[in-house]
């Protein structure tokens, strides 16, 4: 479980979150891709779709779910860093998308996660 400090925090929540949806049978594609545009936490397969994943954290849900704390702003950016990663790759058919988001908190037995498949779309 992680310590107050919010990396290391951040960075445990993305272990247990890459570690619940490969469980789940998705394939990690990149891990922390960033560009000028956004970062995506993971990108993963998913049986012939291609899966961008916001990982959230929260130490408590006084505030709600880290699936809450996911602004406009920060879709947006998800949304033009997916489509920049999507424009590099070279590929002769784009695959179909979407975008998920695991939120993490800690439990009393190991993480809490809860995933939300397609949590939001272009024009959400």
């Amino acid at each position: 479980m992680p310590g107050r400090d919010s990396l290391a925090a951040g960075r445990w929540a993305e272990v247990a979150a890459e570690q619940y949806l490969r469980e789940r049978g998705l394939r990690l594609v990149r891990r922390n891709f960033r560009c000028r545009r956004g970062e995506i936490d993971l990108i993963m397969a998913d049986i012939g779709v291609l899966v961008f994943v916001e990982v959230r954290y929260r130490r408590t849900s006084a505030f709600g779910t880290g699936a809450d704390s996911i602004t406009s702003a920060k879709r947006r950016r998800l949304l033009a860093a997916a489509a920049f990663f999507l424009a590099g790759a070279s590929r002769t058919r784009q695959p179909a998308c979407r975008f998920d988001v695991v939120s993490v908190s800690p439990g009393n037995y190991g993480p809490d996660l809860q995933w939300i498949r397609d949590a939001f779309t272009l024009n959400s």
